[in-house]
């Protein structure tokens, strides 16, 4: 998409403050359902943005990797984080294995977000500008969730991927992985900055987006 810093942010700021937000919402939910209405006591069950941006996480990062993608014409790499919803494991009915489904939840949702936005973009074809800055948008959404999805299902603790192997491990085997979480944001980092991660994941985003919106005949 070759579009003013201005353009960007009017077509990725829905779909990415909805894919960030909503995906805190999704792991809520699925706690709640399994046992631990800490989240919705909270008011975090919800799709109301406002209940979980996190300022920093959900405008300020987003909004800055769009102006560096901008100015120095690499790829999008756009990621973020809402507040993270509140979740007591000991109130699950199942915690080792519901811990896993709780953290499922988050990506899972992200998908669903994308093919519903790969629908917004097929529907949305059509002559004019309106239609043209629609078929953009849902693009985005597409591009926006799976990156959020992808990124977080990397079997690193504190990320969903990782508190999944978490719940599927043995549990001596998983007390010792978990071990690994202090460490998680450092392990990241030094991914990014080596450009692993990138390598890991830009063509697993690539792929997975155009299949998205190949299922709805894009």
């Amino acid at each position: 998409m070759d579009l003013s810093l201005p353009q960007l942010i009017a077509v990725f700021a829905v779909p990415a403050i909805f894919a960030i937000t909503l995906h805190e919402a999704a792991h809520g939910y699925v706690a709640w359902l399994l046992g631990d209405p800490t989240a919705r006591h909270a008011g975090r069950v919800t799709a109301n943005p406002i209940k979980h941006i996190d300022p920093i996480g959900t405008i300020a990062v987003p909004g800055l990797l769009l102006l560096v993608s901008k100015l120095s014409g690499t790829g999008l790499a756009l990621f973020g984080w809402a507040k993270p919803v509140p979740v007591v494991y000991s109130n699950l009915r199942r915690p080792r294995r519901d811990m896993g489904l709780v953290a499922a939840a988050g990506p899972a949702s992200n998908i669903v977000m994308a093919v519903g936005w790969a629908l917004l973009a097929r529907l949305a074809v059509g002559e004019g500008e309106l239609a043209r800055y629609m078929v953009l948008v849902g693009i985005a959404g597409v591009q926006v969730n799976m990156i959020l999805a992808l990124l977080n299902l990397m079997p690193v603790p504190p990320l969903d991927g990782g508190r999944i192997v978490t719940s599927l491990l043995p549990p001596r085997l998983a007390d010792v992985y978990s071990r690994i979480e202090p460490y998680g944001l450092v392990i990241l980092v030094a991914l990014l900055v080596t450009g692993v991660l990138g390598r890991i994941l830009f063509p697993m985003i690539a792929w997975s987006s155009r299949a998205v919106l190949s299922l709805t005949g894009f």
